[in-house]
């Protein structure tokens, strides 16, 4: 009874080992023997009963691989480390490598000793399966009805008993039946006869049947594969016609290939691991540019054509390529044999067979050294000056051209035009020769000045060019930086220079344009340049002048009006006008101080003008006091008539007099001084206060909260809002910028905005008022959104005080002749 199970355990192994392409081996350590199933010698082409010696094992399998698998079994058997390698096996008579997985572990004693070592082959693409094992074969070729393949199954009289959608989409197109018909009608009327002796023949004898036919339409090529089974035949169909042509093309190639000039390397498709792909041919060509013959190639990684000039970056894109599985084409340096480095137009193709499976690449390379030499020289010859090894003119445009923004991002940066003074007279006292050493000198006195990156450039003649560019990866300001490269320039050029038998001394002239912050062509900035460098030599040479007219029509324009601001201070010519805040009954709640000026000559200056001019020049801190002075003195004056102590005055302080050290103690002062309540003073601080140092600009918020001062938020929404800020800050009131009344009844955006500012002053229990209110329609739908406190046209423009008295006295809403102006107008 035991030796029949033993005797079917046995049976039961070997049906294992062929069903899953896999031998099983044995290496006793103690007798020196080695064990292989039969099965494992069918692997190596060997003949059933086949033990050779381990020694001898180990030649079935790929010289490059022996000595790591000696090495592993060694250290199993020695030292019980088992091991999992793919290798490849070559087969006997002659027979070609295949690819096996070879596992291995310790064999080990009943005392738990190692005696050797026990472990598997297996075959990693099987060639296929037996004939009569097709019932499960249809899972190897990837399943009938899951892999998107053609599956047909056909009865014994050859009638299609079965098809898939992709089979009937094949051979019958739309709207044929598929099921019922013999097999062969769907091929070509021509091979029918032929096909139906195949299949019948087939199917008596229940073998496997292949071919590849033109189809019943003849368009298409299609292979078809049969195997059989108890109930007829299982097909798996492909449409192959793109291979069939690919071989045509391929048949053509091999004719032609040997007599390419082109280089040709040939390598298989795995492993992608170090040392990488094989070489396994290689034509003529090859031989002849690289100086290697054939055989001391093939079976070597293309690896020793590289060299220290090899490009990485090039390297990087053929490995990406290949794990991909997808075609490339790069300009490389290769190396010959000798070293001698040389160019290569590589296109590196994957080959696939007819199962799609990736075999071969095959790399067609193109000497082009000559070609890139030619390209250097070209390059060279059209974008330096010879003389000096310097860049020249058409370079110079280029980068003119990518700084000035012509591509769409514009750079800031100087443009310096140098210029030789009294250079002529070398060239006509001493000669050319000398002249083109000296220039030669200038030009590498030159290079020294500037930092890496930034051009010297030569225009001809005596005509030098820097370019300085502020970059991310060289940040610089364009002036700052122009003006100490040109100081090195002219301390650098004034050195004597040592000519043949001579001692020169020479001197240059800098003109210097700035670019950047206004569009400027190409052309405007070498003009501008030009124009400078003329300057400098009209100041008398050896100097710098700068261009920059803009610049300096703005300085300019800006000294005149600080300089009409301090006479206006200075001559009180400044006054207060005041417009007032409106609540939801039409009432008066205060009024907001606001300062203007008119100037003889200038007539009334805007705010937006003189304000910025104010605080560049720290007028706006007197100035600043003096308006807060007023507005406590006004205050104290409303307070003691029963009819106008209920109003506020808001007052605007800028940025500049908000962070100045004693304006808190100057606010304090100024209320205890003329003895008004806190509460009627409020201070209008604008977004931009809150952009920086916010720590300390709260901290100073709350020391005025606690005086009993009134905060608010001036032009909110249009700044630097931000929710995570607003509910730190000590405020009581949101003023919403007239920018968003304007258009807020045809605009949804400001009506949007104006709504939510509304709504978050709500939440957080803030009182909100708008200004720039100018029509009853924006009142009304102000109001209707909860806003009920105003400040504009639609019911008073800003008033000097007595105006002002004049109309609180009347009552009036809006004064009567008051028309609503634009809202351009600054109030």
């Amino acid at each position: 009874m035991d030796s029949v199970i033993a005797q079917n355990a046995g049976k039961l192994l070997e049906l294992v080992e062929r069903s899953a392409f896999v031998g099983f081996w044995r290496l006793d350590s103690r007798r020196g023997e080695l064990y292989w199933s039969e099965q494992l010698a069918r692997l190596h082409g060997a003949p059933p009963g086949y033990s050779p010696s381990f020694e001898n094992a180990l030649g079935h399998y790929a010289e490059e691989h022996r000595a790591e698998l000696q090495a592993r079994v060694r250290a199993c058997e020695e030292q019980g480390v088992p091991f999992d390698v793919e290798v490849q096996v070559e087969g006997m008579q002659g027979g070609g490598r295949v690819w096996v997985r070879c596992v291995g572990q310790p064999l080990r004693d009943e005392d738990g000793a190692i005696m050797g070592a026990e472990g598997l082959v297996q075959e990693i693409a099987p060639a296929g399966y037996a004939a009569g094992t097709l019932l499960r074969h249809t899972v190897s070729m990837g399943g009938a009805q899951g892999s998107g393949e053609a599956f047909i199954t056909i009865d014994k009289q050859a009638r299609v008993s079965y098809a898939n959608q992709q089979a009937e989409q094949l051979l019958a197109g739309t709207g044929e039946h598929v099921t019922g018909r013999k097999i062969w009608s769907f091929f070509q009327k021509r091979a029918r006869l032929a096909l139906e002796e195949r299949f019948m023949h087939a199917l008596e004898r229940r073998e496997a049947i292949e071919f590849e036919e033109l189809d019943q339409q003849v368009t298409h090529w299609v292979e078809l594969r049969g195997f059989p089974f108890g109930a007829g035949m299982a097909l798996h169909v492909r449409d192959v016609s793109a291979r069939r042509k690919q071989q045509q093309h391929l048949m053509l190639l091999e004719g032609s290939i040997a007599r390419l000039n082109d280089i040709v390397i040939i390598t298989e498709a795995a492993p992608f691991r170090a040392p990488g792909p094989r070489i396994v041919f290689v034509n003529d060509a090859f031989e002849r540019r690289t100086g290697y013959a054939r055989e001391e190639v093939i079976g070597q990684s293309p690896r020793f054509l590289q060299g220290a000039d090899t490009q990485r970056a090039q390297l990087d894109r053929i490995r990406a390529a290949l794990e991909q599985w997808e075609r490339v084409r790069v300009d490389l340096i290769n190396y010959t044999k000798a070293g001698e480095p040389y160019w290569v137009d590589l296109d590196v193709s994957p080959v696939w067979d007819e199962a799609r499976r990736l075999t071969h690449w095959v790399a067609v390379g193109r000497d082009i050294t000559e070609r890139k030499r030619d390209e250097e020289k070209i390059q060279y010859l059209a974008f330096y000056d010879p003389l000096t090894q310097l860049p020249n003119r058409q370079m110079l445009l280029d980068r003119l051209h990518q700084a000035v923004g012509e591509n769409g991002r514009a750079r800031e940066g100087a443009l310096m035009f140098i210029d030789l003074d009294n250079f002529k007279v070398l060239n006509d006292t001493l000669g050319h020769q000398k002249g083109d050493m000296l220039l030669q000198q200038v030009a590498r006195r030159l290079r020294n000045c500037v930092a890496k990156g930034d051009l010297v450039a030569r225009l001809g003649g005596d005509e030098f060019v820097v370019l300085l560019e502020n970059m991310p990866e060289k940040p610089l300001d364009p002036l700052t930086a122009a003006q100490k490269v040109s100081q090195r320039i002219l301390e650098g050029l004034g050195e004597p220079y040592v000519l043949p038998g001579y001692l020169h001394h020479s001197t240059c002239s800098i003109g210097v344009t700035l670019f950047g912050r206004t569009p400027s062509s190409v052309n405007e900035l070498l003009k501008q340049a030009d124009l400078a460098m003329y300057q400098a030599k009209a100041a008398g040479r050896n100097a710098v002048r700068f261009f920059d007219p803009e610049m300096q029509a703005v300085a300019t324009a800006n000294a005149a009006l600080a300089t009409d601001l301090r006479q206006a201070w200075r001559d009180n010519h400044l006054r207060i006008e005041y417009q007032p805040q409106v609540g939801m009954d039409g009432r008066m709640t205060g009024v907001e101080a606001l300062l203007r000026w008119e100037h003889p000559t200038r007539g009334i200056v805007n705010p937006d003008q003189f304000i910025p001019t104010a605080e560049e020049t720290s007028l706006i801190i007197p100035i600043g006091h003096w308006v807060l002075e007023a507005a406590c003195a006004q205050l104290a004056l409303w307070a003691r008539r029963p009819d106008r102590s209920h109003l506020s005055i808001a007052v605007n302080v800028s940025v500049r007099q908000f962070r100045h050290p004693d304006f808190i103690d100057d606010v304090m002062t100024c209320v205890r001084r003329v003895g008004v309540p806190a509460d009627k003073l409020k201070l209008e601080l604008t977004e931009s206060l809150l952009a920086e140092g916010l720590d300390v600009t709260v901290a100073k918020m709350r020391n005025l909260k606690d005086m009993g001062v009134r905060l608010s938020v001036d032009d909110f929404g249009i700044g630097y809002s931000s929710l995570s800020y607003l509910k730190r800050l000590p405020i009581d009131e949101l003023k919403i910028d007239r920018g968003f009344i304007k258009d807020i009844l045809t605009d949804s955006n400001d009506a949007a905005i104006a709504g939510t500012i509304i709504g978050l002053c709500r939440s957080l229990g803030l009182e909100v008022i708008a200004e720039g209110v100018e029509t009853e329609e924006q009142r009304a739908f102000l109001a209707r959104q909860g806003c009920h406190r105003y400040q504009g046209y639609l019911f008073c423009r800003p008033l000097p005080i007595d105006a002002l008295e004049a109309f609180i006295q009347k009552g009036e809403v809006a004064p009567s002749g008051i028309t609503p102006e634009p809202s351009s107008v600054v109030t």
